[in-house]
């Protein structure tokens, strides 16, 4: 199985257009070393020329532009077989709506995040006036053939993030993914939005080869502190990387050959190359995605 990085950045992207924050200056100036990263989102394939994407971003176009085992074959042949949604946040679903030129989109969501795309945000049913949209209930805990060699199984990550659409108490409203390779039984999870690690959704990181895991924010409070926000990153649906109980803490001693911090805000230290918060998160045998990167397990 392949695994490509296409986003590794939170919402808005690294550096985000309206921030100045010291991340944003650095990427922008140059003044540190640290590399520009588009929206979050993970392709996954088991031959290298049927793809699945994780979620869309709205900076898929320049995703697939930037990744020639996405773009199309003769004509408009294209190797992307569907779209798995882990929620239905803007920064993991407007990229559907640059699909839009296609005969049909294969979507994998739960009810709930359908529900949203529905009547909330109204993106489903824009897309469905251009292209036929061919959904595909994700049911949490079960075990789903996607072809190609790929199965997956959803599993319900717990929220308690306001609901912007719909009502917040909704099962389903995000969903981390367990990839496996129905040739190996290896398998991979996609985790970019994890509030906490709940004794049910660490059950399914057991056995798995590689993590992509949510690093969207360092501290807690960390755009309080910078005076970008008066939310912290628990009220945003985020668990921080560091301090007591943080994913650094609980994740690193798990035996698992790859974890990597995905969906990262422009305000995380760990974008900076020589942050010391780089080096704790490599000193604990984790990593920082970048845009680009591909694993194979």
């Amino acid at each position: 199985m392949w695994l490509r990085v296409l986003g590794s950045a939170a919402g808005g992207g690294f550096p985000q257009w309206n921030c100045a924050c010291p991340g944003c200056r650095a990427v922008r100036d140059g003044s540190r070393p640290c590399r520009p990263r588009t929206q979050s989102a993970l392709a996954v394939s088991a031959d290298r020329q049927r793809w699945f994407l994780l979620n869309a971003s709205p900076d898929i176009r320049a995703q697939i532009e930037s990744f020639p085992a996405l773009q199309p074959g003769a004509g408009r042949a294209t190797p992307l077989r569907a779209v798995l949604l882990t929620d239905a946040e803007i920064d993991h679903t407007l990229g559907l709506l640059l699909l839009r030129e296609g005969q049909a989109i294969e979507l994998h969501a739960t009810p709930a995040v359908r529900e949203t795309l529905c009547d909330g945000t109204a993106i489903l049913r824009t897309l469905e006036a251009y292209c036929r949209v061919e959904w595909r209930p994700v049911v949490p805990g079960a075990d789903v053939p996607l072809g190609a060699g790929l199965s997956y199984r959803a599993f319900d990550v717990p929220t308690s993030k306001a609901a912007r659409f719909g009502h917040g108490g909704q099962r389903g409203r995000v969903v981390g993914y367990r990839l496996t390779d129905e040739a190996t039984g290896r398998a991979a999870v996609y985790l970019p939005g994890v509030q906490e690690l709940t004794a049910d959704v660490r059950a399914e990181l057991d056995g798995c080869a590689c993590l992509f895991v949510d690093g969207t924010c360092w501290h807690d409070d960390e755009l309080v502190r910078l005076g970008l926000a008066g939310k912290t990153a628990r009220d945003m649906g985020h668990l921080p990387i560091g301090g007591t109980g943080g994913s650094l803490e609980q994740l690193s001693p798990l035996p698992i050959e790859r974890k990597i911090y995905v969906h990262i805000n422009n305000s995380n230290p760990i974008l900076m190359d020589d942050a010391p918060e780089r080096d704790v998160v490599e000193e604990r045998g984790m990593e920082v995605a970048e845009d680009g990167l591909e694993v194979r397990i």
